[in-house]
């Protein structure tokens, strides 16, 4: 597999993923606006599943979780530009704006954009940008940063309600979120971090929430949903490790069989016998 980033931690990045499937977990610190210019992007959460292709849109809002699957499509390799809305910038976007007339975002999902002429313009003029090697100039990224920023306004009436609120993560209700949430692949710290707990006070309200530490649970509650997609929807093992939580096949395989007696291809071979 090959990545290739230009402007690597910049708030403009062009990427491109040559590989048949790549994954990542999401859980960013900054807003960010993505434009994929060719093939798939899978983005997997925890009430949704969206797909986009060459010339789609999606706005990823700060602090929430996704699993990101970046796939070749049409024999083309993923490839993306990122925009980071950064805090410094809609800061000052909105300093003299009436942010008390906006509503704070309940959502957790991502928000996929319209197509519009002004985005595609918009991406269309950061192309020849992507062949300088090294970092932009923080005045150029100041100004192509406001422009996404006024394009969004100008193509979404509620944008205003996600981009201006600047809160932290406040103490949540930790078993609801770790219900919807736990297939999601990431630090213990990050999870404490999103139902506004410190990493010691979130091992002690999980433990009386669940009786268990953090670790088991989420894997046997990953293992519990496999479980479920590979009997019920009846889809192959390849196609539900990443979703469900795992790293990679072997891992997956290997946990599954410990905990059900029979690894996911076994029993896949078990219901092709039982159904001739």
């Amino acid at each position: 597999m090959a990545t290739k980033q230009i402007n690597d931690h910049a708030e403009i990045v062009f990427t491109c993923i040559e590989a048949v499937h790549h994954k990542t977990e999401l859980i960013a610190e900054e807003h960010s606006i993505v434009r994929v210019l060719s093939g798939e992007l899978r983005v997997v959460q925890a009430n949704n599943t969206y797909i986009f292709g060459s010339g789609e849109t999606l706005l990823f809002p700060r602090n929430r979780l996704a699993t990101l699957i970046k796939s070749e499509k049409d024999n083309l390799p993923y490839k993306a530009i990122v925009v980071k809305l950064t805090h410094d910038v809609l800061r000052a976007f909105y300093e003299h704006k009436n942010t008390e007339t906006f509503l704070a975002s309940k959502s957790d999902s991502i928000i996929p954009l319209a197509k519009s002429p002004l985005l595609d313009s918009f991406f269309a003029s950061m192309l020849p940008y992507f062949d300088i090697e090294y970092k932009l100039p923080q005045d150029l990224s100041k100004l192509k940063i406001q422009e996404a920023i006024t394009i969004l306004r100008s193509i979404n009436k509620d944008i205003d309600n996600v981009l201006s609120d600047f809160s932290e993560p406040h103490k949540i209700n930790l078993s609801a979120f770790m219900e919807r949430n736990f297939m999601f692949n990431m630090p213990i710290e990050k999870f404490g971090y999103l139902t506004g707990r410190s990493l010691t006070t979130f091992k002690r309200d999980f433990k009386k929430a669940f009786n268990t530490t953090p670790q088991k649970w989420l894997t046997e509650k990953r293992l519990e949903l496999a479980y479920y997609q590979l009997t019920e929807k009846h889809r192959k093992p390849i196609d539900v490790f990443y979703e469900v939580g795992f790293e990679n096949l072997s891992h997956f395989s290997y946990a599954f069989k410990k905990q059900f007696g029979h690894s996911p291809a076994e029993l896949a071979k078990r219901k092709i016998n039982i159904n001739r």
